[in-house]
């Protein structure tokens, strides 16, 4: 669920914003492709992290919430199993720092686009001296 949330959900309205910002404000791009492709690489580690520490984590607790002792008890208790889980929350924590990370590159490269000087008086004028002749 969360890969499908972040890598798809996540990156294609990030596709759409980055198309409709720059045409609802009538300017000729964005600010900086490559901060775009900044943004998309890092969102992208962030996932890899994200993801890859939660598939382990679910592993880890699914093989030690199975383990039984000689007994027929369970080795080991829920405390102990979220214990172990620690180092992937960690890591999970990362990487959800890294995915807001490019979401705030994505940000400023919007606030920015915004704030660039409008190119609809820039084409006007260029068509006006077409017109005239110039």
């Amino acid at each position: 669920m969360h890969s499908g949330a972040l890598g798809w959900v996540a990156f294609i309205s990030f596709g759409a914003i980055y198309y409709l910002v720059p045409v609802l404000w009538k300017r000729e791009g964005l600010y900086s492709t490559r901060l775009v492709a900044w943004h998309y690489w890092i969102a992208t580690l962030g996932i890899v992290f994200y993801i890859s520490s939660m598939w382990v984590a679910g592993i880890t607790q699914g093989l030690m919430w199975r383990a039984y002792d000689s007994y027929g008890f369970l080795q080991y208790s829920f405390a102990e199993s979220v214990n172990a889980m620690h180092p992937y929350y960690v890591i999970r924590m990362l990487g959800g720092l890294l995915f807001l990370t490019g979401a705030l590159v994505m940000v400023y490269n919007l606030i920015q686009t915004v704030r660039s000087p409008s190119t609809e008086g820039r084409a006007a004028a260029a068509g006006g001296l077409a017109a005239a002749g110039v």
